[in-house]
């Protein structure tokens, strides 16, 4: 390749300036650390910026909140929940703790999100719950994924960890038929609290129990106790320890307010990463429907046949040259604890298993520079070219 002057990239990097570091030390200074009034603050700003009229609790991880909506929604013990077979952990993890079945099924090869057709077949008596995950940013089809939930009389959750602000056929992600949706505040996210998550849902019979859900089981929160009997509560039913700070929130509120530019800024990067990388052996990622929104959290492109370097020597020769990249995911199906637990067999995934061996995660985060992308697109180019 020609030599270029390296550079240090990540992957990933958080947007925080001096206005997060102030709210932080407000927050602090204010004597009131755990989840009080930034939370409710942040809850109330959240849902306003999603708008259609949902309810936002927010969560110390998308995990958690993942765990207290499926409990909320009562999925146990004989249950099956249909998800995709590339995503994170968190996604099933929950359905597991629960005591369900996770199946994983194939994804569409151009979205690589879950493939509507493939949730059809593997759809049971035992079935309960579908659970899309917006990989990337990408929304899911969720017309046939809601049409398929209407059908067969199951509920949909959205795994939104990947998906603020994005949106499907005009409808934001967030807003529309299903059940409930979760977000994430992860450090790498669009918006981050460090660690966090969001839970919208527009059913205030669902909101409110999952204020419970989220506090050990507790009917009332702390914030709510400041005045009268403060002592006096009544644990109502097995919840867990899944609130997010005051701490954490002042952050979220400072980068909600951000939230639109850092996402403008993602978008110029991913349209020159789709402009100049067009010729090269690799194909680019599937972009939104138009006039939908696509949060780029990530962009996954995926190395063809004529590429000379196959996906790990690639990743090695970006390395050496400063870049970070990544794989998203390992597939579910290629972990030993999902091995063990159910015995996947990775045939029954061939789109899955084709992007896994062939895709790679590039650079993209709203503080890039101009110069950081030029060179990674620089770099790329003396590599495939």
């Amino acid at each position: 390749m020609t030599h270029l002057k390296s550079r240090s990239v990540p992957l990933a990097r958080a947007c925080i300036g001096e206005d997060e570091i102030a709210a932080v030390t407000s927050t602090l200074r204010s004597g009131w650390l755990t989840s009080g009034p930034v939370v409710k603050e942040f809850e109330e700003a959240f849902a306003d910026y999603l708008g259609g009229g949902v309810s936002a609790l927010a969560t110390n991880s998308n995990s958690m909140g993942l765990l207290i909506t499926l409990k909320a929604l009562g999925i146990g013990p004989g249950d099956e929940v249909i998800t995709t077979a590339n995503t994170f952990v968190a996604t099933a993890m929950g359905v597991h703790h629960l005591g369900a079945k996770v199946v994983p099924v194939d994804i569409d090869p151009v979205s690589l999100n879950i493939d509507p057709s493939r949730i059809e077949e593997a759809i049971t008596p035992r079935t309960k719950l579908l659970l899309p995950v917006h990989l990337g940013g990408l929304a899911c089809d969720m017309d046939a994924i809601g049409d398929i939930a209407a059908r067969h009389g199951l509920m949909v959750i959205e795994d939104a960890a990947h998906a603020l602000p994005s949106s499907w056929k005009g409808t934001r992600v967030g807003t529309g038929k299903s059940i409930a949706t979760v977000f994430s505040f992860y450090a790498t996210k669009s918006i981050t609290c460090g660690e966090g998550g969001m839970v919208v849902t527009q059913d205030p019979g669902l909101a409110l129990r999952l204020q419970c859900l989220r506090h050990h089981g507790i009917d009332r929160d702390a914030f709510s106790r400041l005045s009268g009997r403060s002592w006096d509560y009544d644990v109502a039913e097995d919840g867990f320890k899944a609130n997010l700070t005051d701490i954490a929130a002042a952050i979220g509120l400072v980068q909600l307010g951000k939230l639109d530019a850092m996402q403008s800024r993602r978008e110029t990067i991913a349209k020159r990463y789709l402009e100049e990388l067009a010729d090269l052996p690799l194909t680019l990622p599937a972009q939104p429907l138009p006039g939908d929104s696509h949060s780029w959290h990530l962009f996954i492109i995926r190395l063809n046949s004529l590429s000379p370097l196959g996906r790990d020597g690639f990743i090695d020769a970006m390395s050496a040259q400063g870049i970070q990249c990544g794989v998203h995911y390992i597939p579910l199906y290629r972990h030993s604890f999902w091995q063990r637990a159910q015995g996947l067999d990775p045939a029954n995934f061939p789109v899955a298993e084709a992007v896994f061996a062939s895709s790679v995660t590039l650079p993209l985060y709203s503080a890039m520079s101009d110069d950081d992308v030029d060179y990674v697109i620089a770099t790329i180019r003396s590599l495939l070219s």
